[in-house]
């Protein structure tokens, strides 16, 4: 039996997921949770052997990425894979760094996310498509992908700050931030803070 924590903010998301999971023989979901808190509670109580990741828990700094970092920090963690609406680079990389074996969209049909559980409790590495094209063609030699410190110039652009406050943000100078910013001006080919934003939007690198 493979014993699961689900990891959801919204309590209907995860009612419709436990009613999925418990129809399978060798599934059972042991506990749930809305936070960090009460996800690392959980963990230590049940000891599961997979956690099913949402990415958006609605605190802005204990996302699910972050408590993936601290689940696979524990002594035997368990194995996170994630399930969320988000396919953008960088939140696909900031829950792999995070620890997570896996990266699952909520529209998967729900065989896939069966078997995406099982193959998670093995060890196996599971990506939904959209996910694993992303990561083949930030790989492609030759192509033009954008770091991950760039990503991370990208997010904070987003939310409006200047050079000044990206430079504390990042703990760096603002002579590279502005470097960054001429190499994604570059690589995205605009000449605009508002133009790299919107490019890095549509084309997935970062939310809307």
């Amino acid at each position: 039996m493979i014993r699961i924590v689900l990891v959801d903010d919204h309590p209907v998301v995860r009612a419709g997921l436990r009613a999925l999971i418990e129809g399978q023989d060798d599934l059972a979901v042991v506990g749930e949770a809305d936070s960090l808190d009460a996800a690392l509670a959980v963990v230590a109580a049940e000891l599961p052997d997979v956690v099913l990741m949402d990415l958006n828990l609605g605190e802005e700094e204990a996302g699910g990425a972050a408590v993936t970092t601290a689940l696979r920090a524990r002594p035997s963690p368990p194995e996170v894979l994630v399930l969320t609406t988000y396919d953008t680079e960088a939140d696909i990389l900031r829950a792999l760094e995070a620890g997570a074996r896996g990266y699952l969209l909520k529209d998967a049909p729900p065989a896939d996310l069966f078997a995406g559980i099982r193959a998670t409790a093995r060890g196996e590495t599971v990506l939904a498509p959209t996910v694993a094209a992303t990561l083949v063609r930030r790989t492609t030699p030759g192509a033009t992908s954008v770091t991950d410190r760039e990503v991370e110039v990208l997010g904070l652009l987003a939310r409006g700050l200047g050079n000044r406050e990206i430079a504390r943000e990042l703990f760096v100078s603002e002579a590279t931030v502005k470097s960054h910013l001429s190499h994604l001006y570059t690589k995205l080919g605009v000449d605009t803070r508002a133009g790299a934003v919107a490019a890095a939007i549509e084309r997935r690198i970062i939310r809307a």
